[in-house]
């Protein structure tokens, strides 16, 4: 058994202003960095984050010292035209309203599927359960994004939800445990022991 932790990254000034945050490269705000500071995580022994400066720097925070794996296919979605507004921003937009109604299923204006977003972010966390099998890891975080870990739960987490329902805050996660042998088969499950 492998123990996962899906953490989400700290705060960004967009993630304050409420605004769609996927390829804008930001830094954690202050208020995001204090809060990190604030928590504490046991130190895994694999540690896999996104590309995305917010991960990196929260690695840094909440693991200091610790190397870790860059993972590209974990980043974040590309929102397209509705990158770096909030929803105030794009009232009025017949792109954004579509989407809206659609329930977020459609292709993101100018970004990407949500097929695509979900076939690369499992894809990833495939290629993690294969490296903790491989090298023998007894537990691993990821830090990541709330839409990767939304998308991740959504396919694999036990008990099933629906993927708005796996919405975590910044700086929290998902306390997972998962049997790698059961992944070689197709079969892998994200069963959740906590969630903070």
């Amino acid at each position: 058994m492998i123990k996962i932790w899906l953490i989400r990254h700290g705060m960004t000034a967009g993630n304050l202003k409420g605004r769609y945050i996927g390829r804008t490269d930001e830094h954690l705000c202050q208020e995001g960095k204090k809060a990190l500071s604030e928590l504490s995580y046991p130190v895994p022994d694999g540690l896999f984050v996104s590309p995305m400066i917010r991960c990196r720097e929260t690695a840094e925070i909440l693991f200091p010292g610790k190397d870790f794996r860059i993972m590209d296919q974990l980043s974040e979605t590309d929102f397209g035209n509705f990158e770096n507004k909030n929803y105030r921003e794009l009232a009025g937009n017949p792109d954004y309203q579509a989407w809206i109604d659609s329930g977020g299923n459609l292709p993101f204006p100018g970004g990407e599927s949500r097929e695509n977003f979900r076939k690369r972010t499992l894809e990833g966390f495939q290629r993690v359960i294969a490296i903790c099998s491989r090298e023998n890891l007894q537990s691993a975080a990821l830090i990541v994004h709330g839409g990767t870990i939304m998308t991740l739960m959504e396919a694999w987490g036990r008990p099933e939800r629906d993927f708005y329902s796996w919405h975590v805050k910044n700086g929290h996660c998902y306390v997972t445990e998962t049997d790698e042998k059961l992944w070689q088969s197709g079969g892998g499950v994200l069963e959740v022991k906590e969630e903070y």
